[in-house]
């Protein structure tokens, strides 16, 4: 195989990807793309704020041919924001806890060498194209991409319920957050405009993907595709304690999708208004109301080519 034409990547790295496992994957991918004979600016700053900094710099400084990122969704997030219509490409080296959205391209997991094998061999072709989500918000916030799944129902409240925990740390703070919304479960009327057409629903969850997973491999929309111009508006209708626990794990494996309660649509754009929270790609992205509208070809990744077409 020829080798690729040397490029300048920036590699930004999260050092607390995985709660603080694996900070030696930085140093692993800015050697090896290295001595592929890139021409690599590593950026390692100790908050997200200042990585986002530092990188959109960089960006704005001088031509890049791609941005890798080190991390987990919650890097992907970051990166999106920076380069959504810019047509520089993403590459990811997936190290986090969830990494939906190098899941959802084919990316390999858990071995950082085969991640940057699949990265190094798709420096030497064309990036590929997928959507965006896009964020906007009432008033002046300004708006916000996401990649994967936005999301402001039981699981953007277990966010928010773990992000306001003081212990235990790790993962575990996420097992806790569960358990006491599980205790509080109740649904909530959500306000929407699908394709403006508007409508009121209960709902215990609701979500809008571009992604097939969000949370470490929940497949809520198992056919959502990152490059077919829309996304799925997945809802899950109220039911009782018991009947979403019997349904709630059968999520990662995608057999929920035939339950009465659960709903998919695809869609283009939709406006949300409850007294709910979202966040997007694992990220707080603010209280309701939200629009939310898919960009085609808004992303270019450096990942597998698409898989075939399949039904739908």
């Amino acid at each position: 195989m020829t080798a690729p034409t040397p490029r300048h990547l920036v590699v930004a790295v999260n050092p607390a990807a995985s709660f603080g496992s694996r900070r030696s994957t930085g140093d692993l991918v800015v050697r090896a793309l290295e001595t592929a004979g890139h021409r690599v600016t590593r950026v390692l700053e100790p908050s997200m704020e200042q990585l986002e900094r530092r990188c959109r710099a960089l960006l704005a400084d001088e031509p890049l041919d791609a941005l890798v990122v080190v991390g987990g969704d919650g890097m992907v997030h970051l990166a999106a924001g920076l380069l959504a219509g810019t047509g520089v490409p993403l590459g990811i080296v997936p190290s986090g806890t969830g990494n939906d959205f190098a899941r959802g391209l084919r990316i390999p997991l858990g071995e950082p060498q085969q991640a940057l094998d699949v990265l190094l061999e798709a420096l030497g072709r064309p990036a590929r194209t997928i959507d965006a989500g896009l964020i906007r918000f009432d008033g002046s916030t300004p708006e916000r991409w996401f990649a994967g799944v936005l999301s402001a129902g039981f699981d953007s409240a277990v966010n928010e319920r773990a992000n306001a925990l003081r212990w235990p740390r790790g993962r575990q703070r996420y097992n806790v957050a569960i358990l006491i919304e599980l205790l509080r479960l109740r649904p909530r009327r959500y306000a929407l405009v699908v394709d403006g057409q508007p409508r009121s629903v209960d709902a215990l969850l609701i979500s809008v993907a571009n992604n097939t997973s969000f949370g470490g491999g929940m497949l809520i929309t198992p056919k959502a595709l990152l490059d077919d111009g829309l996304l799925d508006l997945f809802i899950v209708a109220p039911m009782s304690r018991l009947s979403f626990l019997r349904i709630f794990p059968r999520v990662f494996a995608g057999t929920h999708v035939g339950d009465r309660h659960v709903s998919i649509e695809r869609v283009h754009r939709v406006r949300l208004e409850a007294d709910a929270v979202g966040y997007a790609d694992g990220e707080r992205v603010g209280p309701l109301p939200l629009d939310v509208r898919v960009e085609p070809g808004a992303l270019r990744v450096l990942a597998p080519p698409a898989p075939e077409p399949a039904g739908r």
